[in-house]
């Protein structure tokens, strides 16, 4: 069985990602994972708060690759898509080159391009979207999407700012904006576009009462990282893009 080591860069007031990227992929039959994770500095989900951030980065970098990870994951959906369109392309492009530079060969995903990859992994073009951020980030996230291609058919914003009650908002709140969704016509319902705010719990829920398929954050981060590592992209209980839905689409 092949052992995989994934980096995690993660706000430093992030607590749901390294809880569920490692529960996704502690059940794919063919490989092992272990995670290690730096963190940068963030408590507000602001404008400002995400660019202090961000001015972290290549710390965290140098950090992660004393650790000699086969992948890492920038594990921030929003920090990428408020730097504007494509910027997801840009930021793996540098880390990567930063790594190179220290004689790393580690691949390089983050969030905000790994729920692009997976909804193309879905074949879905029109999708709907759950998020706990301000109204003035979310359509910055809404804005992101359509310029990758897609059709917003409709979102919500939670309006939570706090980045750690973003990872305390309850599972019913969560499916409370789901259900009151247009989702006509919709491929996909992305029922958490953030790494933080728990959802793995309602995916396959979610999927079986609204009829369509669902991914987060965490399933399209996992995803990502399978398909970097050139593994199955297979996982029981994580809904139907690591069901074996999904086509592995060349980035």
């Amino acid at each position: 069985m092949q052992h995989f080591q994934v980096g995690l860069v993660v706000p430093s007031s992030n607590v749901t990602v390294e809880t569920e990227l490692p529960s996704i992929l502690a059940r794919h039959p063919d490989a092992s994972f272990s995670f290690h994770s730096s963190r940068m500095r963030m408590a507000r989900v602001s404008p400002e708060g995400l660019a202090a951030m961000n001015a972290q980065r290549e710390r965290c970098v140098i950090e992660l690759g004393d650790a000699s990870p086969d992948v890492i994951l920038y594990a921030c959906l929003v920090a990428i898509m408020a730097g504007g369109p494509g910027e997801h392309r840009r930021v793996e492009g540098l880390v990567a080159e930063q790594l190179a530079t220290g004689g790393s060969e580690a691949l390089v995903r983050s969030s905000a391009g790994a729920l692009v990859e997976g909804l193309h992994g879905l074949g879905a073009r029109r999708i709907a979207l759950v998020m706990p951020y301000t109204r003035p980030l979310a359509e910055k996230v809404v804005d992101y999407l359509a310029a990758e291609g897609f059709e917003i058919a409709d979102w919500r914003a939670l309006e939570v700012e706090d980045n750690r009650e973003v990872g305390r908002i309850p599972g019913d709140r969560v499916m409370e904006a789901a259900r009151s969704l247009d989702l006509d016509g919709v491929d996909a319902l992305v029922i958490s576009a953030c790494v933080q705010m728990p959802s793995l719990a309602l995916v396959e829920s979610a999927e079986q009462e609204l009829g369509v398929p669902v991914v987060s954050a965490a399933t399209a981060g996992a995803y990502s990282v399978l398909k970097a590592g050139g593994l199955p992209l297979t996982v029981p209980g994580a809904g139907s893009l690591l069901r074996g839905d999904a086509v592995a689409v060349p980035a």
